[in-house]
C-alpha cells in the first residue's frame, strides 16, 4: 500500500496564503502537522492531527464520497486516482497527494481570485 503510514511535516509553501484565501488564518498553526494515511486497495482513511484538533475522511478512490472540509462542511465529489496521485475537489481548492521519494507531497491549489498553491512535504515517521 503505497500511501498507507504515518508522516510528519517537514516543508510547507504558501501555507499562511492558502488559510487567508480559505477563510481560516485564524487557525494558523505552529505545530507540525502529523498525517496518517490507511489505504487498503482503493479505499483510504486520511487523518491529519495536530494538538486539539483532528481532520480525518473516508473515501474510496473511483466513486462519489461524501467528505468534510477542514471547516467541517459536508460536502460530496469524485475521488480519482491518476498516475499515483489521488485528486479530489474540495469546495475552495483542488486536491492532489502522491508519494515521491518516501515522502507524501500535498497539493492544494485555491479556486479563489488568487488561485495560491499550497504545498506541503512531510516525511514518514
Amino acid at each position: 500500500m503505497a500511501f498507507t503510514g504515518k508522516y510528519e511535516l517537514e516543508s510547507q509553501d504558501h501555507y499562511e496564503e492558502f488559510l487567508e484565501e480559505i477563510g481560516l488564518l485564524n487557525a494558523k498553526t505552529d505545530h507540525k502537522v502529523v498525517t496518517q494515511v490507511v489505504q487498503d486497495g482503493n479505499h483510504f482513511t486520511w487523518t491529519q492531527t495536530i494538538p486539539n484538533w483532528t481532520w480525518s475522511n473516508n473515501f474510496t478512490a473511483g466513486q462519489q464520497c461524501e467528505l468534510a472540509t477542514m471547516k467541517g462542511v459536508q460536502f460530496t465529489a469524485p475521488v480519482t486516482m491518476e498516475g499515483g496521485k489521488i485528486l479530489i475537489p474540495f469546495p475552495e481548492y483542488r486536491f492532489t497527494a502522491e508519494i515521491v521519494e518516501g515522502k507524501l507531497v500535498m497539493i492544494c491549489i485555491t479556486s479563489g481570485e488568487k488561485g495560491v498553491t499550497f504545498k506541503r512535504i512531510s516525511k514518514r515517521i
